[in-house]
């Protein structure tokens, strides 16, 4: 309690901040901190090691406080919290846009809202709503719906009506849109370069409809929109966080920003100035924990919070707003009713997955006539992907067809001894973003001019089609290599 204003501005400070931690079970320092009104805590792949741990690491959370906001970044795609050791059993966002069924989007969002509510989670960091409009940006590309803001803007509002019947709060991220750039705000700060008019008519488009579908929160995205302020990036920045989600685009739910810790913004500002600039300009949650997951961090974030207050960087009035707004999203988690998990749901993740493939030899013949050997081309991996997440076609493949074998390779370095093995068997080609790194594509190249009947199986985003017969998958998730791995085999 403030002993000048009677105000507590510890407790207000608490309940606006969303750590992570490290363990499978909550550390003593957490368990403390809740009990003395931390609002959120945030999960990440390292804390997961199956449904069962998870739903008791989650008691043991609600035990300290029961209505505490439990978060996690699960897009059920290439980005997977609760499946990361497995893949997700689901085709992901660009999967989704390509088969364009809204109904069958708002079904898998609300299994996948169903699944995480059942092991005691309450608010999913997810859907992306970005429009990926630009081919080589590397943080977005599969996550969106697509490239099409009509597109995205359908599916967004579907995956977030799916989840949120299902009891689990949705967060539309990341705003003002993250799709138009080259650059990841993990590494660095990207500029969108686009003006007002065109931002209002792709950009800003799927969020007005997450908006309109009732979406419960709003992930502020760490990049510059010079059309909207010409300084200060866009969770830092009032006239976008306030000005424009607020007050223009109407939005009444909770605004959290994207990992505080992101190097888009602490290496010029700083943990602490940067949590405080983000409430000043219109946050109400400020997740952090990827790198920073321990209690010294919540404490001083907490204190440096408090300190604005009292020295008039932060009105007191902002962050009374911000703490309430966690405490109504809170509420809403705990009164919202729940269902059971589908027990079909893993057939229904296939069957989409199926359904999003595209192959562009419509003649080709399946299953292949004799065991096929795979390479493997291994891109750099976005820092938004846990990076034990599997992916590819090899071990999906040999589960299905035992005799397949192949290689997996990250450089041009091992391509001929690699094609050398391959020789008198099917060969199988499977690239992630070709387009993105030349290597890739150099190697794409240097294959097909030996084996042209080669199969390319594309599990990034489609780019031109290479080889005689071109799979894509729309993704890389356990599904879409299930779904091409029983293609190729004739199951």
């Amino acid at each position: 309690m403030d002993a000048r204003t009677g105000v507590d501005l510890v407790g207000m400070a608490d309940a606006v901040l969303q750590p992570g931690f490290i363990g499978k079970e909550p550390p003593p320092w957490l368990r403390r901190r809740l009990a003395e009104g931390l609002g959120g805590v945030a999960l990440f792949a390292r804390n997961v090691v199956d449904r069962d741990q998870v739903a008791e690491l989650t008691a043991a959370l609600r035990a300290e406080k029961p209505d505490v906001i439990v978060a996690i970044d699960e897009e059920a795609g290439d980005v997977t919290r609760i499946d990361a050791h497995t893949g997700s059993p689901w085709p992901g966002n660009l999967a989704l846009g390509a088969i364009d069924d809204p109904a069958l989007t708002r079904e898998i969002a609300g299994h996948i809202g169903r699944d995480l509510a059942a092991v005691g989670i309450t608010f999913d960091y997810a859907p992306d709503a970005d429009v990926n409009n630009d081919p080589n940006n590397p943080v977005i590309g599969s996550r969106a719906f697509g490239a099409e803001p009509e597109r995205v803007a359908r599916h967004t509002a579907a995956w977030i009506t799916g989840l949120q019947q299902s009891g689990v709060a949705a967060c539309a991220k990341h705003f003002p849109g993250h799709g138009n750039t080259s650059v990841d705000s993990h590494l660095d700060v990207p500029l969108i370069k686009a003006g007002r008019v065109e931002l209002e008519a792709v950009e800003l488009l799927p969020f007005r409809a997450a908006i309109a579908a009732g979406v419960q929160a709003v992930m502020s995205a760490h990049l510059r929109v010079p059309a909207f302020d010409t300084e200060l990036p866009a969770t830092l920045s009032r006239k976008i966080m306030t000005e424009l989600l607020r007050d223009e685009l109407g939005f009444d739910g909770l605004i959290v920003t994207d990992g505080i810790e992101m190097r888009a913004i602490s290496d010029r500002y700083g943990l602490a100035q940067a949590t405080v600039m983000a409430i000043v300009a219109g946050a109400d949650a400020i997740c952090v924990g990827g790198e920073h997951a321990d209690e010294e961090t919540a404490v001083m974030l907490r204190d440096a919070i408090v300190a604005a207050v009292r020295s008039g960087e932060l009105p007191e009035e902002r962050l009374a707003d911000a703490a309430a707004r966690v405490a109504r999203l809170a509420t809403w988690s705990v009164a919202a009713p729940k269902s059971a998990p589908d027990p079909r749901a893993g057939e229904i993740g296939l069957s989409a997955a199926r359904r999003a493939l595209r192959i562009t030899a419509p003649d080709a013949t399946f299953p292949l006539a004799d065991p096929a050997y795979v390479i493997e081309f291994q891109p750099q991996l976005n820092l938004a992907i846990a990076p034990e997440t599997p992916w590819g076609l090899l071990a999906p493949l040999a589960e299905v067809a035992p005799a397949t074998s192949g290689v997996r390779l990250t450089s041009e370095a091992g391509l001929p001894d690699a094609l050398q093995a391959s020789l008198g068997r099917p060969l199988v080609l499977v690239v992630r973003d070709p387009h993105r790194y030349p290597w890739m594509a150099d190697s794409l190249r240097a294959s097909l001019a030996v084996r042209p009947e080669a199969i390319v199986v594309e599990m990034g985003v489609p780019a031109d089609p290479r080889g005689e017969v071109h799979i894509a998958t729309f993704g890389a998730t356990a599904a879409a290599g299930r779904a091409v791995a029983e293609l190729l085999a004739g199951r």
